[in-house]
């Protein structure tokens, strides 16, 4: 298929010098899918004609009745006379009839070419005298299903716009997900249901970043290979026009209903309100913000709380991943008791490293985490290799979801790691430089499907993952001085910088009188004691100060000392802020027996605040495949370096000579 994307993309030697390098795609995009139709028309064509015979221009033929009368298998047709070959036959009428031609399309097909703003470009290609040539070149393009399947034209459409985004300097990646990424997440998805099997069965199919349509594609052609005569129903949304107009004719060349793929975005407009699915599979942006659609999903969360699809909470607006994750549970079907016929919603959605562990307990990252697994709808995670991916070489992974796991995986969650098995590419594609072979996506999949503790393979309770963050509190202890950089530092206080600029003065040259005088030497551990003295010192200077004003004096004179004074306040030890840490329990320990355990034996003192107690969730994915490889004998490294050293010496010796 390379071949044919190479062909048709060699429509930009016609557009050169005429077209900038980033409006390559925007003619050649909408041609290409022009001829695609065209080509899957051409059998039914005149049949079509004749069964609309009658019809006036504004009335529209039904399906129904074109399928009876032409045995036209498609939801779309085209009632123009002419077709892309018998267009060039009239050069001088070319412009007007090819927009009759485009504009003769079912209406659920010219929204497709709308979107391409394609009735503009065709003005524009006839006012270069370019419109006859570019038309020539994709006639002889033979796209017909004969020669060119869907799963093939669907290769052909990723490379075109890989090409054009390599052109425009855009990111392909945004567009479109590797062909064997999406063979691996639909085989962990439907290599498993057994329920496949079943006569009659109608699955439905949902990506909420639909891009091209890659991922409904392949899973479609993976749920007729266990069921031929499964009826399999593609919905999804897209918010780029390109790869939406891109995926719809896709669809509706596969028979789908044009109202299945819809234009929005999927966060702030979703599609197929109120709908449910069998499965879910997305490829969301990795690291994009939100910032802009904060409003509308900010009121979502506050407003719909778990009603919605964000009631768990809301990451940071610099990665909306967590974002889709939660839409896409909720677009799950739900399971319903009871009835054996009725098949829970099964997901998988490809994420960077970040929603792993990113954000600590209490944060948004974190209570997601918490509520994905604590709903047990987490099945597995599969960590992939790096460079995987054509606009990015970070470590991505596969997050398996399930709304029903079967009686074996529930409490629990598995590991698979697969970041060791690729191929290298011959030719890196973008950052792209490894894939998946058949065998390594044969293999995952069986590792899924034993569900058993390997060497690739782990497995976890889900209670494994989620932990307490307790604060750890130390009593304050001080002693009082007056040295000078203690006194500077009282009086440069927050607690003072509203008092009286005249008493502060005042203020100042008695303290620093007191500090040089030498009264800065003695260091009291006693609050009192030092509290007497400073009154004393106060009382000499004829400085009054309140009981309130004197308490806070004292305090900002104090200093952190293990063997000072313990401060109280109404009755408990005051807080040492200074030395506060925090630690994270696990979920089954008990946070007082932990304390007992691991703190109060190198700090006795300390006690547990349990107001800021916070239970949180992360899954340190790579932590648990850790193999540890010990440092190479000093013995073998001192070697080692004796060689080299004598390599140096040697050449300096013949340096000299």
């Amino acid at each position: 298929m390379l071949n044919h994307a190479t062909f048709i993309w060699n429509a930009a030697d016609i557009l050169r010098g005429t077209y900038k390098q980033h409006q390559y795609g925007d003619v050649i995009l909408p041609f290409t899918v022009l001829a695609r139709l065209d080509a899957v028309l051409a059998p039914t064509k005149q049949a079509v004609l004749s069964a609309a015979e009658g019809f006036g221009p504004d009335d529209e033929p039904s399906q129904a009745m074109l399928r009876a009368k032409a045995k036209h298998p498609y939801s779309f047709w085209n009632r123009s006379r002419h077709d892309l070959k018998s267009l060039q036959g009239d050069p001088d009428n070319l412009e007007k009839n090819l927009r009759d031609y485009v504009q003769a399309f079912s209406p659920n097909v010219r929204d497709i070419f709308e979107k391409y703003k394609l009735d503009d470009t065709i003005i524009d290609l006839a006012s270069h005298d370019l419109l006859l040539q570019v038309l020539q070149h994709f006639a002889r393009a033979n796209l017909h299903p004969d020669a060119v399947s869907n799963e093939q034209m669907g290769h052909i459409f990723e490379e075109l716009i890989r090409k054009f985004a390599e052109a425009s300097n855009e990111t392909a990646g945004e567009h479109f997900t590797p062909r064997e990424v999406i063979e691996l997440m639909v085989s962990l998805l439907v290599d498993s249901d057994e329920s496949l099997a079943t006569p009659g069965i109608v699955r439905e199919v949902y990506d909420p970043t639909a891009g091209t349509g890659g991922m409904l594609s392949v899973a479609a052609d993976r749920i007729h290979d266990h069921n031929a005569k499964a009826q399999v129903n593609l919905l999804g949304q897209e918010i780029n026009p390109a790869s939406y107009a891109i995926c719809k004719a896709d669809m509706v060349v596969k028979g789908q209903p044009i109202e299945n793929i819809v234009l929005g975005n999927t966060l702030t407009d979703p599609a197929f309100e109120g709908r449910t699915f069998h499965y879910g599979l997305s490829n969301p942006p990795f690291g994009v913000d939100w910032k802009q659609y904060r409003t509308q999903i900010d009121i979502e969360h506050r407003v719909a709380g778990f009603a919605g699809r964000f009631g768990p909470g809301l990451p940071r607006v610099s990665d909306g991943s967590l974002l889709f994750l939660m839409h896409l549970v909720s677009k799950l079907r739900e399971p319903q008791p009871g009835d054996p016929n009725a098949v829970a919603g099964r997901g998988a959605i490809v994420l960077n490293g970040s929603p792993l562990f990113t954000g600590g307990a209490g944060s948004g990252e974190s209570n997601i985490r918490k509520w994905i697994l604590e709903s047990d709808y987490l099945e597995a995670i599969v960590g992939l290799p790096t460079d995987m991916f054509y606009n990015t070489g970070i470590a991505t992974y596969v997050w398996v979801l399930n709304k029903d796991k079967p009686a074996k995986r529930r409490g629990k969650v598995q590991l698979i790691d697969a970041t060791g098995m690729y191929e290298k590419m011959r030719r890196s594609v973008g950052s792209k430089r490894r894939m998946l072979s058949k065998v390594h996506i044969t293999e995952i999949t069986r590792l899924f499907s034993a569900f058993e503790e390997s060497k690739h393979s782990k497995i976890f309770q889900t209670t494994d993952f989620l932990y307490r963050t307790m604060t750890v509190e130390r009593p304050l202890r001080l002693n009082y001085a007056l040295s000078e950089a203690r006194v500077e530092k009282a009086l440069a206080s927050r607690a003072l910088s509203k008092w009286d600029a005249a008493q502060l003065a005042a203020l100042r040259s008695m303290l620093l009188a007191s500090a040089n005088g030498g009264a800065g030497e003695q260091v009291d551990t006693s609050r009192a004691a030092f509290t007497s003295r400073l009154t004393a010192s106060l009382n000499d200077a004829s400085l009054m100060l309140s009981a309130a004003q004197l308490k806070t004096l004292v305090s900002e004179l104090g200093a952190p000392d293990d063997e000072g004074e313990l401060v109280m306040s109404a009755g408990k030890p005051v807080a040492d802020t200074s030395r506060r840490d925090t630690e994270n329990v696990p979920w089954d320990d008990e946070i007082y027996e932990y304390l007992e355990r691991e703190v109060k034996p190198f700090v006795p003192d300390a006690w547990i605040d349990e107001s800021k107690t916070k239970e949180g969730a992360e899954i340190p994915f790579m932590r648990h495949f850790y193999e540890y490889a010990p440092p190479r004998p000093l013995q073998e490294i001192d070697r080692d370096l004796d060689e080299v050293l004598g390599r140096i010496r040697a050449r300096l010796e013949a340096v000299k000579a």
